[in-house]
Order: structure tokens, then sequence, then C-alpha cells
């Protein structure tokens, strides 16, 4: 039976994080299908149907879709399960609430967060804040699975020829839930998940305006801005910020930890990251044990002097 990817998009363009899962479908099987639903959704569709490996795209367009409330979109995804033997979504926000619902109206099991693909049974996951690697074997009739996309190549956003087929004639949820409005944080900045370099912030920021050093620093480097969950909970920054076992979970290519200790619940957001720098004044400070570079300095001295000579380096 064929794989059922769940894209992640905003109704215009895929999101990066549903190539990563297209990726780890093609690790189960060769028949990929993807799911968009939304309300004038079809360059989403368009788009899915040119990603390479993927053979049926199945476009859901319809008002009860338009903001992807997970209550509205689950129903839908069930009333064409039956016709996978896996049903896949990245693990974005959205992917971690809607598949948990998908699980719980098919009565199987959600398998949460793989990052490794060992047979179309058998899936790798972490457990205990990254610390060790459990093996899940599922018997389940559909396995419903999350993917953690930075554990997985993206696949290619070309290539693909696929057909695009409506879907109609679904459930449209009990209207329980509705949607009221949205906040978002608009910035010039890379987006955390996606990002090639991104500094992070810590407790020893001591407060949210000297986020600003930081955010000189990223600016200089084209980097997103992170935070421990520390600084989230001390109101320095949004908790979409947020790096972290309870945030986001990153893997760029380098991630300067400044003012972070390296709580075990911050390392495994990041520690996969290629490169890790750690800056902070405590030489015990447990962040130095995964840094591949480590400064023992005062921040407020150290990062404008960083800041400074990569601006002369530009």
């Amino acid at each position: 039976m064929a794989t059922l990817v769940i894209a992640d998009h905003d109704n215009a363009a895929l999101k990066p994080a549903t190539l990563n899962a297209v990726a780890a479908a093609q690790k189960i099987g060769s028949d990929i299908h993807v799911l968009v639903a939304g309300q004038g959704a079809r360059a989403a569709a368009e788009a899915a149907a040119k990603v390479a490996g993927v053979t049926k795209v199945l476009l859901a367009d319809d008002a009860a879709l338009a903001h992807h409330l997970p209550e509205a979109v689950a129903p839908l995804v069930v009333s064409v399960a039956k016709d996978y033997s896996h049903v896949l979504a990245a693990a974005t926000s959205e992917g971690k609430n809607l598949m948990p619902r998908v699980a719980a109206l098919l009565d199987v099991a959600a398998i949460s967060d793989i990052t490794a693909v060992v047979g179309s049974d058998t899936f790798e996951r972490p457990i205990y804040a990254g610390n060790a690697i459990a093996t899940v074997q599922s018997s389940d009739p559909v396995k419903v699975v999350t993917v953690r996309a930075t554990a997985f190549e993206a696949a290619a956003a070309e290539g693909g020829t696929a057909s695009v087929e409506a879907v109609g004639g679904f459930d449209k949820g009990n209207g329980l839930s509705t949607f009221v409005g949205q906040e978002l944080t608009k910035s010039e900045r890379p987006e955390l998940t996606q990002a090639k370099v991104v500094v992070s912030g810590g407790r020893g920021m001591q407060s949210g305006e000297n986020f600003k050093l930081l955010e000189a620093l990223a600016d200089t480097l084209g980097a997103a801005v992170g935070a421990s969950r520390a600084a989230v909970d001390a109101g320095f920054v949004p908790n979409d910020y947020q790096v972290g076992q309870t945030g986001k979970i990153v893997a760029p290519e380098l991630y300067i930890a400044v003012g972070i200790s390296g709580a075990i619940q911050h390392l495994a957001g990041m520690k996969d990251s290629k490169v890790i720098v750690a800056i902070n004044k405590d030489e015990e400070a447990p962040i130095f044990q995964v840094a591949d570079y480590g400064l023992v300095a005062d921040l407020f001295k150290a990062v404008p002097e960083l800041t400074a000579e990569l601006d002369k380096a530009r």
C-alpha cells in the first residue's frame, strides 16, 4: 500500500518541513501520495506535485479547512487513511497538533518524532530528552507517524510529475472549534528551524533589551535568533524563539549559544547542530561538554567584539 504525507503549507506554498517528511516516506516505500488540505491551496498542491518521489497529490479545498484546524483536518485524513499503510507528517506545530487526533480516531498508536526508518513497521525516536534512542515496532494496520525534520535530508522540490486529484465529500468536523485570529511574529531573518546559522541566548542575557546584542550578531551572520526556555519563561523574548525539547528542534550548520548553561531540555533541541560554539563566563557550564568551540568570557564584552570583527571581515 501507499504512504500518505500530510503537507504543511500556508495555502500558497509548501513549508520546507514537508520535503523532509517526503524523504522519510521514501525510506518506507516508493508510492508516495501527498494530502494538501486548505482553502485556495491549488498553488501548494501544484508545488507538492513537483516534489521528487511524489506519485499523487490529493487536494482538499474547502472553507472549513482554511486555517488548518486539526478538528477539521483530522476527519478528512481518517476518511482517506484506509487506502494507506502509513500516514506521515512533519513534527511541526501543525503536525504535532493533528496526528495524535488522527491516531485516536483510527484507534492506533501515534509514533512521534521519528529520526530514522529501520523498516516499514520499525522506527527510531529519541527519548529521555534525546539521551537515548528507542526502537519502536508497530503492528497497527495504519502507522501514524510524525517526522523530526532535522533528521532527514529534504527531498528535491523539483523533478516530480505527480497528478493532482480533488478530494470531496469528507466529514468537516463537529464545528466545536472555530478560528478567531492569530498574531504572527514577522522578521526578515531566516525561520528558526530552517536557518543555517542560529544565535541563541539564555538566562545569562539578563533582559530582553540585551538580546539586541544577539540580534546584531545574527544580522551580521544572516542568522536566526533563538533562546533557551529560561529566557522565554523570564519574558526576555517570545516563545516562538524557544529551542529545546518543548520548543523547536534545530540542526543548523552553526549554532552559537550565548549565556546558555546547557540544560538537558535545551540540548535536546540543538545538539545535532554541525558546529556548536558556546560563550559563557562559567567554565563549568554543561554547554561546554557538547560545544565544539568554547569561550569562557563575559558575553557583554565578547559578543560586541565578535560582531565588530565579523563586520570588518564582510
